[in-house]
């Protein structure tokens, strides 16, 4: 028999079974096998085959608080290239690979609390009375003013235990504070904005979930969901926003040394600035600020539904007048704007059951909406991402994609990725591109898990996908940067396809990458073939360091598909018992060919690699196959 080619369309499909999905799609061309793909972890596919992916490499020392659930790049009119970094505990600018922290204040100007305010017990937790605090646990505070012995260690910023509405706790370790009250007349606590929540609380208790569920009698709790963060640059400045919470600003001219405040407290600021706010955007046509689900004219409530818009070029004014371009709508189809997408020549904005247009039409109007789609749904504020020109998201079950109108996605990996997927962490999903090899990303949390630890790729260019796990919290592909930028939960960014090696820390550690095939037929599927010869064809292009580069190819047959995978048995059994179950060769640059023994009638192919500085891409291995006979019904 002539040499057979070990070749598979490209992508991964787990649709159906492993023995199935050798023919979902593929066709026989002679000594050419096309089967299918079934697992990976770490490749990506490049001209129809399959490479590992790109390494990471941390972008400096320098980490930040908080879990990052928002990224930013922009570049101010001196040349200066930031990047916004909102985290569950604090907002930063990152500069140079340096966190620079401008987490705007609760209270301006800061206030000057109570009279010797700092009660030590002979320990390094202190107990600070301020009364009607307004504070949460996690909170940060910086003192100054204090005096008396320990006023070096009080004129410090602390991150706060809530003990009651009048008081909290410190921590002035190493340093002991002896008994009693201290701090002087005069200490002013600047409190920074509250803090939210790492991860998502779902609602608990009887009657939180499908009806009968719950202990009997227990009130069901509140739900909490985490902090996450919408920002956009205004020129030079950043706007930025909370989820339900104010709308902020901050001057790249003043410094990175200060910090953000109310966008009301801004010089001709009128009184219809939002005050509560979901989701912030500024507009590419004409520059208008914009809050998605925000208080009204005259109102604190807020009303998840409504858009209002300041005026053209003007952060200030969001009082509607025949002299300005100030406005607002309501959207009807849905209960909450979830999230906005800048489009080529429109807003597209989702709310949690339908899409809307957002178009620029002028005065009177200004702004004007077009239902685009019903019935809709999308997992979170950041669950969407534009991709040459074409908008895709991830739903509760399924893919979308608009291109001028809304279709569900093919997805080859939908039964796998959403029956795996903790929905009570939707809110943690987010997307992302990598445009360098035209794909749309997105990261999840899995079943069991609280943080994401998961990530399934679109292809949209080859209109295939594939997956694998990775530990991130946001992703940034700007064109600003020489990488894609990641947040890990090590507190700290990373640039994505830097290298080849996982450098998160000082310690560098290879990547394990691998995909493995469906069940194919080694033969005709009816007899047994025998295989005895691999000739390996992959390149090592890209690879660096001193090693030898080296994938390992790894065959394993089957008796029967569905049986199992073969076994190794003693000898001196029947004419099964000489089976060799796995074929395993490290397969070096420029190898020509591997002897191995593999009998069986359905075999599967995977190729893995966890060594540094190796970088690999698979071509079309060829396979020498004999017939072996069959063994009557088995």
């Amino acid at each position: 028999m002539p040499l057979k080619k070990i070749l598979f369309r490209p992508g991964v499909n787990r649709e159906n079974t492993r023995y199935a999905s050798e023919s979902l799609g593929s066709v026989n061309t002679g000594t050419q096998s096309v089967g299918g793909w079934y697992e990976c972890d770490k490749v990506r596919f490049r001209a129809g085959t399959p490479e590992k992916i790109g390494g990471w490499q941390r972008i400096s020392n320098d980490t930040f608080l908080g879990v990052c659930r928002s990224l930013w790049n922009w570049v101010t009119l001196n040349g200066s290239n930031f990047v916004g970094v909102g985290t569950n505990l604090k907002f930063y600018v990152e500069s140079g690979g340096i966190y620079h922290d401008i987490t705007p204040l609760r209270v301006v100007p800061a206030p000057t609390i109570n009279n010797n305010p700092f009660l030590g017990d002979g320990t390094t937790t202190v107990t600070v009375t301020d009364t009607a605090h307004g504070g949460v646990t996690g909170d940060f505070v910086t003192f100054s003013g204090a005096t008396g012995t320990y006023a070096t260690t009080y004129n410090a910023e602390f991150q706060i235990t809530v003990v009651d509405a009048n008081s909290y706790t410190i921590s002035t370790a190493p340093t002991v504070i002896a008994a009693g009250a201290t701090g002087g007349a005069s200490v002013v606590a600047a409190y920074q904005i509250n803090v939210g929540p790492e991860y998502s609380v779902p609602l608990t208790g009887w009657g939180a979930g499908p009806w009968g569920s719950g202990p009997w009698g227990s009130g069901a709790t509140s739900a909490t969901s985490i902090r996450l963060w919408s920002q956009n640059n205004f020129g030079e400045n950043l706007v930025f926003a909370p989820r339900g919470g104010k709308l902020y600003y901050w001057a790249a001219s003043s410094g990175l040394g200060t910090r953000a405040v109310l966008v009301s407290s801004l010089a001709g600021a009128d009184a219809d600035v939002p005050e509560v706010v979901n989701y912030t955007f500024v507009s590419d046509a004409s520059r208008f600020v914009f809050a998605f689900g925000c208080d009204d004219y005259s109102s604190s409530v807020l009303n998840p539904m409504l858009i209002r818009w300041s005026d053209q070029e003007d952060i200030t004014t969001w009082t509607p007048d025949a002299t300005n371009q100030a406005g607002s709508l309501q959207l009807s189809h849905g209960s909450e704007i979830i999230t906005v997408l800048q489009a080529r020549q429109e807003i597209v904005v989702f709310t949690d059951s339908s899409v809307y247009s957002l178009q620029y039409v002028g005065s009177p109007i200004v702004w004007s909406s077009q239902l685009l789609g019903d019935n809709t749904s999308i997992l979170g504020q950041n669950a969407a991402t534009l991709a040459s020109g074409v908008v895709y998201w991830m739903g509760i079950d399924k893919f979308y994609k608009y291109d001028g109108r809304i279709q569900t996605l093919r997805c080859d990996l939908r039964q796998y990725v959403f029956s795996n997927i903790n929905l009570d962490q939707s809110a943690q999903v987010f997307a992302s591109t990598s445009e360098g090899f035209n794909e749309a990303w997105w990261f999840y949390c899995s079943a069991n898990s609280t943080t994401v630890d998961r990530y399934v790729v679109y292809n949209y260019l080859e209109d295939i996908w594939y997956y694998g796990t990775m530990a991130r919290s946001a992703w940034l592909d700007s064109g600003l940067r020489n990488f894609p930028i990641a947040a890990t939960y090590d507190y700290n960014l990373v640039n994505q396809e830097s290298g080849v090696d996982d450098n998160t820390t000082d310690i560098t550690v290879a990547i394990n990458s691998y995909i493995s095939s469906s069940e194919f037929d080694i033969d005709d599927g009816h007899n047994f073939g025998f295989v005895y010869r691999i000739l390996p064809d992959l390149t090592f292009r890209g690879s660096t360091g001193s090693n030898t580069p080296q994938v390992t190819m790894t065959l394993i047959p089957l008796q029967n598909s569905g049986s199992g995978y073969n076994t190794p048995q003693s000898e001196g059994g029947d004419s099964y018992a000489t089976i060799q179950r796995i074929a395993t060769a490290p397969v070096e640059e420029f190898t020509g060919q591997v002897f191995v023994r593999v009998r069986g009638r359905q075999m599967l192919f995977k190729v893995e690699n966890a060594q540094i500085g190796t970088q690999w891409q698979l071509g079309a291995p060829r396979i020498d196959v004999k017939t072996d006979g069959r063994r009557g019904n088995s």
